[in-house]
């Protein structure tokens, strides 16, 4: 074998993404709330990008400010404490410190650590203190909720000690997914825990006598209603209602969830006004008793696009609901500062690169604001029907159209409408629900698939509950109204719509 070495020339052609670019797609993809996340995270980690504050309407009402130098300085003297990243941070330090001592004057103001000493000495309250005061703390979690309720049961040391080991096993839907069995096999080995399958079982009872809301602890949702139906039927009135729905759940639970309310009369002396009377009472059984003790934070939904309608003109115009967002500029000073040859090239070069990061940036934003806009106003054009009359009108747009008409790469289209909500007079709506393919009617009119999806919700409304149209039915009907699909389609879109079968539909 014989090896050799040697320089050789390559000529060949690459594709790579300039970080530049990367930043601008990213920037693109973000709805409001995380867009107002990175803006933060920005202006934090950079000392060349700032917030422009909201400037007075009038000069009587404006609020006096300090000179120019001093102001100048003041935000030199911010943004050097926010944005040191330097290597050499002690002479950043240093200058602060000597900064410190020549505008002394400057901070020495209402919002001073001695200004607040001196009124919280003159018994006068903090404003930042009250506002941190008013910020609500973490919320329990339901294994300390329980854990908490546990500790005033009237129960012996060992199963105090055995029901604290099961809480720590239910999920925050309230049940105890892990069988005895596993929690006695995990637990075997603790000196500080004499646990048996008895005392588990012991244990997990008082667990259901001792713990609110009814139903925790509970190993299904059968066990669980049962145990809600012990505890109605201690403070309640209707006990012979109740023992109807305690049987119905107990001997025919399957049929019950299937619907087969006749199958249940043939099986039992009820009648189908008892069962019924009794099912009345299932709305007052919680589903996931867990759920009543944590509250699950929901994130508000701020649209970035808003749709209103133009009397006058007879169009609907979009406008960015950007006024969520800061305005951001340069520092001038650091601006200057990254042109200044005087300045020593290591803290010049780190000032543009920050000034360089600001400026794409700002780019990428109002880049992201141009696309979008451009985008949303192309569906205004093509889904006029949809605005007017709803969203059985709404026509089919792939994504590949509205690149093509915008002169844009359809990862563009994508990343533009991706997480985004449209606030329009009828509601709020996912952007991208407005991009979907389509089928033809016998007419030649042209649909989305979520106008079919509307289609079919409709003739599920409108049909009789006694009588309920199957699946082969309900394509059926939309046959007859010019749509002409598979019922395997039908049945996906009804999963899709979180509507039961015909049998579960039906009213007895």
């Amino acid at each position: 074998m014989r090896f050799e070495t040697g320089q050789h020339m390559k000529l060949s052609q690459q594709m790579k993404l300039a970080p530049r670019m990367i930043q601008s797609m990213e920037i693109l993809q973000l709805p409001m709330l995380a867009l107002q996340e990175r803006i933060e995270q920005e202006l934090e980690a950079n000392i060349a990008l700032e917030q422009v504050e909201p400037t007075p309407s009038s000069d009587e009402d404006a609020i006096p400010t300090e000179d120019s130098s001093s102001s100048e300085s003041s935000v030199e003297q911010r943004e050097m404490v926010v944005g040191d990243g330097s290597a050499d941070g002690q002479d950043d330090w240093e200058r602060l410190s000597t900064f410190e001592s020549d505008y002394r004057e400057v901070f020495d103001n209402e919002y001073s650590p001695g200004h607040s000493a001196k009124r919280s000495a003159a018994g006068e309250r903090d404003g930042k203190m009250d506002a941190l005061a008013s910020v609500p703390s973490r919320s329990a979690s339901l294994t300390e909720q329980l854990q908490e309720q546990w500790k005033f049961a009237e129960v012996t040391s060992e199963i105090q000690a055995v029901g604290e080991c099961i809480i720590s096993y239910i999920d925050d839907d309230g049940f105890l997914s892990t069988d005895l069995e596993t929690i006695h096999q995990q637990n075997s080995n603790r000196p500080d825990l004499n646990i048996s399958l008895e005392l588990l079982e012991e244990s997990l009872h008082q667990i259901f006598h001792w713990i609110d809301p009814p139903g925790i602890g509970a190993r299904d949702h059968r066990e669980s209603f049962l145990l809600q139906i012990d505890r109605f039927e201690e403070t309640g009135s209707d006990e012979i209602e109740w023992d109807v729905l305690r049987s119905l759940i107990n001997d025919h639970y399957d049929d019950l969830l299937e619907n087969r309310l006749p199958k249940i009369t043939q099986k039992s002396d009820l009648t189908l006004e008892q069962i019924h009377q009794a099912m009345e009472l299932i709305r007052k059984l919680k589903l996931n008793p867990g759920r009543e003790l944590i509250s699950e934070d929901v994130p508000p939904i701020i649209p970035d696009v808003i749709v209103e309608y133009d009397e006058q003109s007879d169009a609907y115009v979009a406008t960015l609901s950007d006024g969520f967002l800061p305005i951001l500029q340069i520092t001038p000073h650091y601006e200057k500062m990254a042109r200044d040859r005087s300045v020593d090239k290591e803290t010049r070069d780190f000032v543009s690169t920050n000034v360089r990061n600001a400026t794409w940036l700002i780019e990428s934003i109002n880049q992201r604001k141009n696309t979008l806009l451009r985008v949303v106003n192309v569906v205004l054009a093509r889904q006029r029907e949809f605005f007017d009359h709803g969203p059985q009108h709404l026509k089919p747009l792939p994504m590949l159209e509205v690149a093509e008409q915008l002169g844009i790469h359809v990862g563009t289209v994508s990343r533009a409408v991706a997480g985004k909500w449209v606030q329009m007079p009828k509601g709020m709506m996912l952007l991208r629900k407005f991009f979907s393919g389509g089928t033809e009617t016998e007419k030649g009119q042209v649909l989305s698939w979520e106008a079919v999806k509307a289609k079919l919700q409709e003739i599920i409304d409108e049909e009789d509950k006694s009588h309920p149209l199957s699946d082969e039915a309900l394509a059926g009907e939309l046959k007859k109204r010019g749509i002409d699909i598979a019922r395997r389609t039908v049945v996906k879109y009804r999963q899709q719509l979180d509507i039961p079968p015909a049998r579960r539909r039906k009213t007895f």
